[in-house]
């Protein structure tokens, strides 16, 4: 379980494809203090560590992850947010994240606004528990967000400068392919819903 708060981003350092799998390693200032088989965030999806070195891990994104989420489109050199699963005894800064990215959406608008930013992004419903709620909450590449102008296939979401240059959101711009986790109590009550429909 996550909180949707990013620690830091993580640079790309090499990409190795095996089969349908793909290890992707990564350099990042907490290396040396994972461990293997601990599960992190990667711009939303949680991944399982495999392999450690000094400044380095790697994880293994599987083809089901990479069909459903953007690590496939990952190229080395690119920044990944990351986030270590939530301690029990901590706050709850952001909301329940659960690393379980459901689709992908397009960023097709980026407007600054005297400080903040304002992004749009564009998704294909895959079901009736893929929803946005005015002023609910989303998951953006991980990042815990609140919603705006909230559409069928759209929805908005504002940024504060913080966010903006601790996560990789300053490298989105029209047709940025971003992982999206709906909010997980929004999904139980349109799954309860529909039963109750049916």
């Amino acid at each position: 379980m996550f909180s949707g708060i990013v620690e830091e981003t993580a640079t790309v350092v090499a990409l190795n494809k095996e089969k349908d799998n793909l290890h992707i390693t990564l350099e990042c200032s907490f290396a040396d203090e994972l461990k293997i088989d601990q599960s992190i965030s990667h711009n939303g999806v949680c991944l399982t560590v495999v392999d450690i070195t000094d400044k380095t891990y790697t994880v293994t994104a599987i083809q089901e992850t990479l069909l459903k989420s953007n690590l496939g489109l990952l190229k080395q050199g690119d920044k990944v947010n990351l986030e270590r699963s939530t301690k029990l005894d901590g706050r709850l800064d952001g909301h329940m994240v659960q690393g379980h990215v459901d689709l992908t959406a397009t960023c097709t608008s980026v407007r600054e606004a005297e400080g903040s930013w304002y992004f749009t992004f564009e998704f294909d419903p895959k079901s009736e528990e893929h929803i946005t709620v005015e002023k609910g909450s989303v998951s953006i590449n991980g990042v815990s967000l609140t919603v705006v102008n909230s559409k069928e296939r759209s929805f908005e979401v504002a940024i504060i400068p913080f966010t903006y240059e601790v996560t990789n959101f300053h490298t989105f711009q029209p047709g940025t392919v971003v992982n999206i986790e709906f909010d997980i109590i929004g999904k139980y009550i349109a799954r309860i819903l529909k039963q109750q429909q049916g």
